[in-house]
């Protein structure tokens, strides 16, 4: 499980743009969003450089990783 902090996250329409890119990623069991905290966690074994660039390329900041 890999757990991420991710700002610029706002609405609705951010979780589900997140979590379509993120989903389309090889190896991807599934996604999670907590848009109140500011975190995506995603199951399976994927690429965590891809992970963090379809994140960025939606418009958001991958800061780290969560605790």
């Amino acid at each position: 499980m890999l757990k991420l902090k991710v700002s610029g996250m706002t609405c609705g329409h951010c979780v589900s743009a997140v979590i379509k890119a993120v989903k389309s990623i090889p190896s991807v069991a599934g996604v999670t969003v907590d848009l109140e905290r500011g975190e995506v966690t995603v199951d399976g074994t994927p690429d965590v450089r891809a992970v963090r660039e379809a994140i960025a390329e939606q418009g958001y900041v991958v800061q780290a990783a969560a605790a």
